[in-house]
């Protein structure tokens, strides 16, 4: 295993990917990681490495609120390449999210469903790891890189809501914050196409493939987890977000790709704010 010949636990492996700090790093070292685990170099000792407060990340971008975050018109190279920066900046959370879930809550899950539970959030950090590569080359390609521009903490400032329950983080990241990707994709997808950037709309209808598997992926393990508890799903699911997602979710939703992620409309459509 090329960056951690002396990893041998896929826990400590996850944590090496949480706190890289180069943002291309990460992203070769999660793909690394999920390799790794393929091919049977790596096991699910427990490890000994702790957990990071924070993932690593570089110096740039800075971080600001949300409302200074450029604008992100797609009708002009410059909004083009903003949009595209934002995306890349939550790719490389989506990193990060995914390898703190196999970290975080990995070791917990029940004995006879681990493996595939590890196997499954590999699948989703390796496709965010290829995402991030690929929209941070489109970006050199349009004249820009990841960290030129500012950018905002929202996605891991939610995750740190969610760091004491397996089941909150399920509701949270994948079937809140992942399932809005699907609501909001396309229509940035027939933006670009419209602009006549016909390369950066392939390269989201790529990403937004993947999601549809990662936000059913969140939906499986959740109803799973649910199923052993005694909990029913779309309650629990509904009691996180109204706990730990103030304002409830935003219309309008995508209800085809959320239903062939296993997220059933009576999930959520009650829960708009």
């Amino acid at each position: 295993m090329g960056g951690y010949p002396a990893v041998t636990s896929i826990f400590d492996a996850a944590t090496s990917v949480l706190r890289a700090s180069d943002a291309s790093e990460k992203a070769r070292a999660g793909r690394e990681v999920h390799d790794s685990w393929a091919a049977g170099d790596i096991d699910m000792n427990p490890g000994t490495s702790s957990l990071p407060e924070r993932p690593g990340r570089p110096e740039s971008p800075v971080l600001v609120p949300p409302a200074h975050v450029p604008k992100r018109k797609v009708g002009t190279p410059e909004g083009r390449i903003a949009l595209l920066h934002a995306l890349t900046h939550i790719e490389l959370n989506a990193i990060d999210l995914a390898f703190d879930m196999i970290a975080r809550f990995g070791p917990g899950v029940p004995d006879d469903i681990r493996h595939e539970f590890i196997t499954d959030w590999l699948t989703v950090g390796d496709d965010e790891c290829r995402h991030f590569l690929m929209l941070s080359d489109h970006l050199q390609a349009l004249g820009s890189s990841y960290g030129a521009l500012p950018a905002h903490d929202g996605l891991w400032e939610a995750a740190l809501k969610t760091t004491d329950d397996v089941m909150a983080r399920l509701a949270i990241a994948p079937l809140v914050l992942e399932a809005r990707g699907l609501d909001v994709t396309p229509q940035m997808i027939d933006s670009l196409r419209h602009a006549g950037d016909a390369t950066s709309a392939q390269i989201l209808s790529v990403i937004y493939e993947d999601e549809i598997s990662h936000v059913a992926i969140g939906a499986r393990w959740l109803k799973e987890l649910c199923s052993r508890a005694g909990f029913d799903p779309r309650e629990r699911f509904q009691d996180y977000v109204r706990e730990r997602f103030p304002g409830g979710l935003k219309s309008p939703f995508n209800h085809e790709a959320r239903e062939m992620a296993g997220l059933e409309r009576n999930f959520y459509l009650n829960l708009t704010e």
